[in-house]
């Protein structure tokens, strides 16, 4: 027999990434999303679901750019310090001690304790529900060179934060 479940139960454990955001020369943000993915390869196209109250989302429609970076498991802390605080309020660079460093390409800037980065520039932009979501041509990606080499195993920091961000839509009984 089959039950009715919450259709995101068993989509975890997800991969988050630290999607970076705003202006290195103004104010920059950091959003952790889990909400990634990888759309075309030809061009290379990675989609970011935003919230639509996010701080994030307004510094996205304002410069059309976002990185995404890829945190390892280490940097689990900044991750969550980061989905718990709004950036209308800190600087999470501050805060974390996480490092803003100019992307190749673009204004927003890469975190540099991250293991790789994606800079992209949106190409489309598309309301789906309670998200914002953004299509990103990435323009530029690189990693650090043992990971790219294969010299080292990239631990992705993974697992309950979207659980514990969703949470209210796994509540039994529903």
């Amino acid at each position: 027999m089959k039950v009715d479940v919450e259709y995101l139960e068993y989509m975890w454990p997800m991969r988050h990434f630290l999607i970076t955001c705003g202006d290195i020369s103004d104010k920059a943000n950091i959003i952790p999303l889990s909400f990634v993915m990888p759309v075309s390869r030809q061009p290379p196209l990675i989609a970011i679901a935003v919230g639509r109250t996010a701080y994030s989302l307004e510094l996205i429609l304002q410069t059309g750019e976002f990185v995404v970076n890829v945190p390892a498991r280490d940097l689990e802390k900044a991750v969550y310090y980061c989905g718990y605080n709004s950036g209308r309020d800190i600087d999470k660079f501050t805060e974390t001690g996480l490092t803003p460093e100019p992307a190749r390409s673009i204004r927003p800037p890469i975190i540099s304790e991250c293991a790789a980065h994606m800079e992209c520039k949106v190409v489309n932009e598309i309301e789906t529900g309670d998200k914002y979501t953004f299509i990103g041509e990435v323009i530029e990606a690189y990693a650090d060179e043992e990971i790219a080499e294969g010299k080292r195993d990239l631990e992705y920091a993974k697992g309950e934060f979207p659980r514990i961000i969703y949470g209210t839509r796994f509540m039994k009984g529903k």
